[in-house]
């Protein structure tokens, strides 16, 4: 008989309650999910993947709104380093987004309208402590491995930090153990740019989203995932061609002249379809707060004491959202902690983006690392 906690398209409301860090408390706790391979009956073979700020569970299915492919089926998929014939996958929609996980544009029970702003801030912990109820749903008491690049990498490091009995490896990509005061800046402008949108009307827009305003707040977040290099590559000062057939030709006039405010402007556009902007502020929001010293008497290294799982760090030489000494950072810390940890600094020309495009050799460093902890 099929177990239906398992398979894609997967959601159920667990009774909580979740305790969060600001103080407030979650229950029940919804959580969308999908699942891809047979758990082992040992428990053993399983893999939780965790998702970037506008991800979603579908990690290696079609989208169910864009019809594109799961977001890293690059990397999850038959032969693939992280494959469902050997692996069982778990990824879940991050608490507070909107692929249907429990956040602002939930139902709340008591008024029967979306929960808007009344929402709990929420943080990375938090986010990590739902996964937890999800992974005892599941049947899982220990983690093979959580793997996560950009904001997926923060709770890649929280889980060993949070649960450092229920994780053997964590494989932490592209991202940081805290967010700078940079990343602070941007995040705050996007969030501003919601907020400044007449219909965002206090996060109570129903039907009629801001979507001017998140649409700006993407644009500006778009152009952090992006190397200079790789944008001058694509795009250089290219005019756009014109409708009436003549190419290369400035409007003088505030028209998308250039072909890179072409190409942001369509980013900007394309997401306000499948994203919620009370989503974006609580996300970001959450990136902000982490800091994963802070949660530790303000020492990174303590953080991994109390876990005996093995860490593999992988960071790219033109990402300026996380450089690489922000992986360093945290293997010092791991270092210092007395953690096995493994670290490399690969080439790409496309940024902090990297880890979600062609990349042979990510592919190639978390196949030889996920072998060597099996």
């Amino acid at each position: 008989m099929m177990d239906e906690r398992f398979g894609l398209s997967r959601r159920v409301s667990l009774p909580g309650p979740l305790r969060l860090d600001g103080g407030g408390m979650l229950s029940p706790v919804e959580i969308a999910y999908e699942t891809y391979g047979t758990l082992a009956p040992d428990g053993g073979n399983a893999i939780l993947i965790c998702h970037a700020l506008t991800g979603d569970q579908h990690v290696a299915s079609p989208h169910p709104r864009t019809g594109k492919p799961g977001w890293w089926s690059r990397l999850v998929g038959e032969g693939k380093p992280i494959d469902p014939a050997r692996d069982f996958v778990i990824c879940s929609n991050v608490l507070g987004s909107c692929m249907g996980s429990l956040g602002p544009s939930t139902i709340d029970p008591v008024t029967g309208r979306p929960w808007g702003m009344a929402f709990p801030v929420i943080t990375i912990r938090d986010m990590v402590r739902a996964q937890a109820l999800l992974l005892d749903h599941l049947g899982v008491a220990v983690l093979r491995a959580v793997v996560g690049g950009s904001m997926g990498g923060m709770q890649a490091l929280s889980w060993p930090a949070t649960f450092p009995d229920r994780v053997r490896a964590a494989v932490v990509i592209a991202s940081t153990a805290r967010h700078t005061a940079q990343n602070i800046a941007f995040h705050e402008v996007g969030r501003q740019a919601v907020m400044a949108d007449p219909k965002w009307r206090g996060g109570d827009y129903a039907d009629d989203p801001p979507a001017a305003g998140l649409s700006v707040a993407r644009m500006a977040a778009h152009i952090t995932y992006l190397s200079e290099a790789g944008l001058t590559e694509k795009f250089g000062r290219k005019l756009q061609a014109r409708a009436n057939g003549i190419e290369g030709a400035k409007s003088f006039g505030f028209d998308a002249d250039f072909q890179v405010e072409s190409y942001l402007r369509h980013q900007g556009l394309s997401f306000v379809d499948r994203f919620d902007a009370n989503s974006y502020l609580y996300i970001t929001r959450a990136m902000d707060y982490f800091d994963l010293a802070e949660e530790h008497g303000g020492l990174l290294a303590n953080a991994f004491r109390a876990t005996a799982a093995r860490f593999c760090l992988v960071s790219f030489d033109t990402d300026w959202l996380y450089p690489t000494i922000e992986s360093r950072h945290v293997v010092h810390a791991l270092n210092a902690a007395g953690r096995a940890v493994s670290f490399v600094e690969l080439h790409s020309p496309y940024g902090h983006d990297a880890f979600l495009l062609d990349a042979p050799e990510m592919n190639e460093v978390v196949d030889g690392f996920l072998k060597a902890v099996a």
